[in-house]
């Protein structure tokens, strides 16, 4: 038992070690000549407009389903007046950016952990290194930024789309024209609202890639692998992203009270 735990640290302290390293290469790609603008322009494709769907629907029925869950208690308060400024405030603020971020990890970090495994099982990788390439600006750099570009472009259209689904589950039970619906939903929303929720999904976005690619430019040598590699990146994508969302509400918090 002595002897298991110090070699699970050193794994772990090993892993973080690796890590820093592949965070090194990264930082140090980006600034070298050549960057790969069609590969860039690519993943953004991948990322962003494959991604349409999927964060569409799921933001209009985050705001449609977080709205009809609210009424009938606002209701007993007497409240209802306030539900769309309740809803704007929950979705732009925390619900949207979480949420959103959680799907795009598991669609974005699984597919870059998979595609990644599956070129280093086949050597390509290696191939690449061979012929004089640089793997990590090509494969690497451009997932990344693609990924800190696109997903928070993705969540500013899942929070209008949540305010559109908000929307539509108020007029199932009441008659609120458009114009009075947004004038509700935004007259609650500031400033300290906006900036710090779209700060934290380029954070978010860059976990994502940055995982994805690690796990799966270093996954292991074999066909089981890329599958390990896929699963790990959504699981730790995940866990970063609830990471960071909790020092981005005590930041914002210390920076609202100061």
């Amino acid at each position: 038992m002595n002897t298991l735990v110090p070699a699970a640290w050193n794994r772990h302290l090993a892993g973080v070690g690796n890590q820093v390293i592949f965070m090194g290469a990264f930082w140090r790609s980006i600034f070298r000549s050549g960057f790969e603008w069609n590969e860039f322009l690519n993943q953004c494709f991948i990322v962003g407009y494959k991604s349409l769907s999927l964060v569409g629907i799921t933001g209009f029925i985050l705001g449609f389903v977080l709205t009809l869950q609210s009424e009938p208690t606002m209701k007993d308060f007497g409240a209802v007046s306030f539900v769309p400024s309740m809803v704007a405030i929950s979705v732009i603020r925390e619900i949207g950016p979480v949420i959103i971020a959680l799907i795009c990890a598991g669609k974005i970090a699984s597919s870059i952990g998979a595609e990644l495994g599956s070129m280093k099982v086949s050597e390509q990788i290696d191939a690449m290194e061979v012929s004089g390439a640089n793997p990590v600006q090509y494969l690497v750099v451009t997932r990344i930024l693609a990924c800190v570009i696109m997903i928070p472009l993705l969540t500013l259209m899942a929070d209008a789309l949540a305010l559109l689904g908000g929307f539509a589950a108020s007029n199932i039970n009441n008659d609120l024209t458009f114009q009075l619906y947004f004038s509700k939903a935004f007259s609650a929303l500031s400033f300290t609202d906006l900036v710090p929720a779209f700060i934290k999904t380029i954070f978010f976005g860059f976990a994502i890639g940055f995982v994805g690619c690690y796990k799966g430019y270093n996954s292991d040598r074999g066909t089981e692998s890329v599958g390990v590699a896929a699963n790990s990146a959504v699981v730790s994508a995940s866990l970063w992203i609830i990471f960071l969302d909790a020092i981005a509400v005590q930041l914002t918090s210390v920076f609202a009270y100061n």
